[in-house]
């Protein structure tokens, strides 16, 4: 998708973490030379009318008009903003005084780095999708959000939850953490067959954006809608028509939820989200930089 938008010079990456090297002005006394840090990929203020929403991926401040699309995402081509991304030594971050969230040493990388973008996206889907305690939810997808979703349903109550893939490896993944696998083929009557001729309380479509075909992925049984569906055009919970005139509930589109609220942390502290009030961040990988060198 990002193909025809890529330039020369481009520097791609849009999940970054690492050491604040230079702090400018407007962050001092909020953020300090030597924090570690975790960089969301949206890029959003925190004071605009979107922000003060809840709605940071359709930041007004750093909107790309230009493509109609919402906030400016790091290393995503001129499509959302031709902002440099984090496949690099060092990362510029616009509006830190908003973005950085600053955690602890003494935590691998491999498990703050998915606060940046993947954890949240899966944490928000299952939360729009709205599963009742004890519920059953179908999850249409199981590559990386897709995994996250349903052991994030698991983790917040869900009673039964349905993965459907067409890739073995995948389906058998999430069949270790309690998800009953459906293959890919007649998705419908399967879901509907499962559920006693009913449907599931929610269904999540994490297969994702680049994904072929177009439309939404519903299950057409009594009553049936679908509690969510990651489409950025469609976040306000409006009901729309579906096929043979059943409610399909849209209540998602990433939105950038905030991940301070979803930390990992074995002790179940927050991370917090350092309340900067201007721009002003350069950050440094400690590792060095995260791109292939060429050997002299």
């Amino acid at each position: 998708m990002l193909g025809p938008y890529l330039k020369p010079g481009d520097v791609l990456g849009h999940e970054a973490m690492g050491v604040a090297e230079e702090v400018g002005p407007g962050a001092a006394g909020h953020l300090s030379v030597g924090d570690r840090v975790v960089v969301p990929f949206t890029i959003s203020c925190g004071h605009c009318w979107m922000c003060g929403r809840g709605l940071f991926a359709q930041c007004e401040t750093t909107q790309v008009r230009a493509h109609g699309k919402g906030a400016s995402l790091f290393g995503c081509t001129d499509l959302y903003g031709s902002v440099p991304g984090g496949q690099a030594e060092y990362l510029r971050v616009p509006q830190a005084q908003f973005g950085p969230i600053v955690v602890p040493e003494g935590t691998p990388d491999e498990q703050l780095l998915f606060l940046s973008d993947i954890l949240p996206t899966a944490w928000q889907a299952v939360r729009y999708a709205d599963v009742p305690p004890g519920g059953t939810v179908a999850v249409l997808g199981l590559g990386p959000v897709g995994q996250f979703a349903v052991r994030i349903a698991a983790h917040l109550g869900a009673g039964r939850i349905i993965g459907v893939d067409r890739v073995p490896e995948r389906l058998a993944l999430a069949a270790r953490y309690g998800v009953e696998p459906v293959n890919l083929d007649d998705v419908a009557a399967t879901l509907i067959e499962l559920v006693d001729g009913r449907r599931p309380d929610a269904t999540i479509d994490a297969v994702g954006m680049e994904a072929h075909g177009g439309g939404l992925a519903v299950e057409d049984g009594p009553g049936g809608g679908a509690g969510d569906h990651r489409c950025p055009r469609h976040r306000d919970g409006r009901v729309l028509p579906a096929a043979g005139g059943r409610p399909v509930r849209l209540s998602a589109g990433f939105t950038g939820a905030a991940p301070a609220s979803i930390t990992p942390y074995e002790d179940g502290r927050a991370v917090p989200v350092r309340a900067l009030r201007r721009q002003a961040l350069l950050l440094r990988h400690p590792q060095g930089p995260w791109v292939p060198r060429r050997r002299r």
